[in-house]
């Protein structure tokens, strides 16, 4: 995998600037190994070892590969809604910033694919006060996507049935290009972004 799983991640870890190299390169480790093996066949000893690291020096760091895959995933999803956010609270109408926000969230999941397939693929393995973080974050993005579907309605540029079902289909065919993307995939990622804007307009009813 030669996507850079963490880079639009790092940012969003509480006290990043302050973390050393080495919990760094064990989340790096976490995001590829879960990937590629899934959280229940990976072990600490996995994670350890493509990190460089005896499987005792993890535990310095996290308390188990739980907390690594809590900690990936609620900096996955807040990143996730920030880039929505920004979308929606960009210019123009409706069906501008839904393109942007579809442009954007499709070539994020292409680009960051690693974490995106750790990220909504391995929700069940989640303890259950980690889930509810995630869950909270899920929930807002939803909301963010229905709030500018449910404007694109009043503006007359959107013709939804039903706003919520809408929303979620819009974000899972972002989602799902993680579970497929490679790096022999034929668009590159904001080509994918591109087509994918275009979709979803025609999805919502919006003239294109």
């Amino acid at each position: 995998m030669t996507s850079t799983p963490l880079a639009d991640l790092w940012p969003t870890l509480p006290g990043a600037d302050a973390r050393p190299e080495a919990a760094y390169r064990l989340l790096q480790a976490a995001v590829e190994s879960f990937a590629e093996r899934g959280f229940h066949a990976t072990t600490t000893r996995d994670i350890a070892t493509a990190a460089g690291m005896s499987p005792a020096a993890l535990y310095i760091h996290y308390q188990s590969k739980a907390a690594l895959l809590a900690e990936i995933s609620r900096a996955g999803h807040a990143a996730t809604l920030t880039l929505v956010r920004g979308a929606v609270a960009g210019g123009g109408g409706p069906a501008e910033r839904m393109r942007e926000l579809v442009e954007q969230f499709t070539a994020w999941h292409a680009r960051a694919r690693t974490v995106g397939r750790v990220v909504n693929y391995e929700l069940h393995a989640l303890p259950e006060d980690a889930y509810a973080v995630v869950a909270a974050l899920r929930l807002d993005i939803e909301r963010e996507v229905s709030a500018l579907i449910e404007a694109g309605v009043a503006a007359g540029e959107f013709q939804v049935a039903e706003v919520r079902t809408a929303a979620r289909a819009v974000t899972s065919l972002g989602i799902d290009v993680s579970r497929w993307y490679t790096d022999n995939s034929s668009e590159a990622p904001e080509e994918l972004g591109r087509r994918y804007g275009e979709l979803v307009l025609r999805m919502l009813g919006a003239r294109v």
